[in-house]
C-alpha cells in the first residue's frame, strides 16, 4: 500500500477556511453521478470542532458496516442534510447541473447555512449561494467531504433497494443502477424501467430500437 492510499481525511482544509475568517465550514459531495438508472444523491454536512464522528473516510474505501456506523455518528452529531433529484430532472438538466442542484438543495436544507463550502471535485455549482471550493477528491482529503460522501452513498443505496423490490431483476440491491453487465443484460431482456434515465446512451439506444420496431 503506497502512503497516499493509506493516508485518511482530516480537518486541515477545514481549519484553514476557519482561518480564513469563515465561520461555519460545511462539506458536500453526491453519489449516483454513473449510473443507469435511480437518483443522484447530494449531502451537506458541518461538522462540531468539538464532537466529530469517528471512522471517516472516502465512502468508498468503507465496507458497509462500516459506513453504517459512520452514518450513525453523522446524523448524530452533525448538522446535515441529503436530497435526491430524479430521473425526470437529471434527463431534463443532464447529469451534472442535476448533480448541482442536488448540492445547492442540501446546503438549503442545513439547520443554519453555512458560510463556506468544500465540495468534491472539480467545479462549483453555478448557482452556489455562498463561497466554496472544489477539491479533487476531497472524500479522501476532508472530513466533512467524506462525511457527506457516506451519507449520500448510504441514503442513494437504500433508495435503490428499495426499487429494486418493486422492480426486480435488474439487480439494483446489488448494482445500485450502475452499468454492471448484469444490469446491462437485464435492460436488453426487460427494457427501461420509468426510473431508468431516458438521456443515458445505453437506454436511450434501447428506446430507439423499440420504437424503431414498432414504426
Amino acid at each position: 500500500m503506497s502512503k497516499s492510499s493509506s493516508l485518511l481525511p482530516d480537518f486541515a482544509h477545514e481549519t484553514a477556511e476557519f482561518a480564513a475568517g469563515a465561520r461555519r465550514v460545511a462539506g458536500v459531495d453526491e453519489a449516483g453521478r454513473g449510473p443507469l438508472a435511480g437518483p443522484v444523491t447530494a449531502a451537506a454536512v458541518v461538522i462540531d470542532v468539538k464532537n466529530q464522528p469517528s471512522g471517516l473516510n472516502d465512502s468508498k474505501k468503507l465496507g458497509p458496516r462500516a459506513r453504517a456506523a459512520a452514518e450513525a455518528e453523522i446524523r448524530a452529531k452533525c448538522d446535515w442534510a441529503v436530497v435526491h433529484v430524479w430521473v425526470e430532472e437529471i434527463d431534463r438538466l443532464n447529469i451534472l447541473r442535476a448533480s448541482h442542484a442536488a448540492m445547492c438543495r442540501a446546503l438549503a436544507q442545513l439547520a443554519q447555512p453555512p458560510d463556506m463550502v468544500l465540495i468534491d471535485g472539480n467545479l462549483l455549482p453555478q448557482e452556489l449561494p455562498m463561497k466554496g471550493r472544489a477539491i479533487v477528491k476531497g472524500d479522501a482529503l476532508s472530513l466533512s467531504i467524506a462525511a457527506a460522501s457516506i451519507l449520500a452513498k448510504t441514503a442513494r443505496d437504500r433508495v435503490m433497494v428499495d426499487l429494486a423490490q418493486q422492480f426486480p431483476g435488474y439487480g439494483w440491491e446489488r448494482n445500485a443502477g450502475y452499468p454492471t453487465a448484469d444490469h446491462r443484460r437485464a435492460l436488453n431482456e426487460l427494457g427501461p424501467t420509468p426510473y431508468h434515465r431516458r438521456s443515458f446512451a445505453p437506454v436511450h439506444n434501447i428506446l430507439c430500437k423499440v420504437t424503431n420496431t414498432t414504426d
